[in-house]
């Protein structure tokens, strides 16, 4: 089956490790890798621009991690820069591994509109506002004081519309959530986040915030991070089936993806550590849901979604 994942932070470790490389890697360096998305039947990864603490609120960082991204992703044999929906129906069509760009956390466009502009020009198409803090457009999940947008951040999520850039709640907190979701006319997506009521952590959805998401057309992207799946010392490939069970409880069985956080992650589920063993979390699905379910999981919903909502050229 076909694979479409829409969060790894492959690009954090190339910008931090300049030893790092995407293809021919020794084992364990990388999660993602080239070899690893094409032992996995992937059609599209979503390689994520998270600027770690350090370097953070620059923009040098978000421009040095496009430039990886050119030299060391793009640079691979059968990888496709997808930008628009045509991009993404050639990689379907060839059999090619497309490779998407998104930025987590805005806090190097330092309130400067010109600046998102110029980064849909490098390729953008996803952006979530925050990380886990408080930055010039939101409050993230993890700030205690659970603000919402301040005027730059609802000038911000305005401006991603007109650019079709898609609007990304995974680390919002749960005020800004909301007013995202009422601000935006454009569906939008949760690109790595769980089921709170399965798992109570704040970077988890509500079942209210999982079903304004469906009612607004989006995606839920569930996510292999073992501590946003379970509380237990070992979690296994089950408990995230215990998500996805839930969200389609809600309403949601349309709305599901992949949204794994590899290279974003130091503790793994059992069994699924990298692409490559995505095989294992397909055959723990075929038990539970029939093939055709199983497919709109790993590679449809997402396809589908974005074929509607990438620009047309």
């Amino acid at each position: 089956m076909k694979v479409v994942d829409f969060h790894c932070d492959v690009l954090c470790k190339l910008l931090i490790d300049e030893d790092l490389n995407f293809q021919g890697n020794e084992p364990g360096r990388l999660d993602v890798t080239y070899e690893r998305l094409k032992a996995a039947g992937t059609v599209l990864q979503t390689f994520a621009i998270y600027i770690p603490q350090s370097m953070n609120g620059r923009l040098e960082p978000v421009l040095e991690s496009v430039d990886r991204f050119h030299q060391m992703v793009l640079s691979c044999e059968d990888m496709i820069w997808v930008r628009t929906a045509q991009d993404l129906d050639d990689c379907v069509r060839d059999g090619k591994i497309g490779a998407l760009l998104s930025l987590e956390g805005v806090d190097g466009l330092q309130g400067q509109m010109s600046l998102l502009r110029i980064m849909y020009r490098l390729g953008i198409r996803a952006a979530g506002l925050t990380w886990n803090h408080a930055n010039w457009a939101a409050d993230g999940a993890m700030e205690p004081r659970g603000g919402g947008l301040t005027i730059k951040g609802r000038r911000f999520v305005e401006e991603c519309e007109n650019l079709d850039i898609l609007l990304d709640v995974s680390h919002l907190s749960e005020r800004a959530f909301w007013e995202v979701a009422e601000l935006s006319q454009r569906p939008v997506i949760a690109s790595h986040s769980n089921a709170r009521a399965i798992c109570d952590h704040p970077r988890n959805l509500t079942d209210a915030q999982i079903e304004k998401l469906i009612a607004k057309q989006g995606l839920i992207g569930v996510t292999f991070v073992p501590w946003f799946v379970s509380n237990a010392e070992v979690v296994v490939i089950d408990d995230l089936l215990r998500h996805i069970e839930h969200i389609c409880k809600l309403g949601g069985e349309s709305h599901i993806m992949l949204g794994s956080d590899f290279d974003g992650i130091d503790r793994y589920i059992e069994g699924l550590t990298h692409p490559g063993e995505l095989i294992s979390l397909q055959e723990a699905l075929l038990k539970r849901y029939s093939e055709w379910q199983t497919e709109q999981f790993m590679s449809g919903n997402a396809l589908r979604f974005l074929r509607k909502s990438l620009p047309n050229a």
